[in-house]
């Protein structure tokens, strides 16, 4: 089932705002597992890349994908103010 949001498109909401953090992080992910799985498997059908760089990429962009998620957490908003704000 497809992730949607029911109601106004407010930006100024903390709710809407939190969406929008999480459906990012969802379409980094996929574009995250698409690319590096294609990559690690045409490593495998070819030829390795030199020096390792394929696993230092996957890293890099790995980290950055989990700093994300880290940011998506902590900005949630309270349950208090999503309360409030209805």
């Amino acid at each position: 089932m497809p992730i949607r949001w029911y109601g106004p498109a407010d930006p100024n909401d903390p709710t809407y705002r939190h969406f929008e953090r999480i459906v990012n992080l969802c379409l980094h992910a996929g574009v995250f597992a698409a690319l590096n799985s294609g990559a690690w498997f045409l490593q495998q059908m070819r030829h390795p890349l030199q020096d390792g760089t394929l696993p230092l990429i996957t890293g890099i962009w790995f980290s950055i994908l989990a700093i994300q998620l880290a940011v998506v957490i902590a900005r949630r908003p309270s349950a208090t103010a999503t309360e409030t704000d209805s």
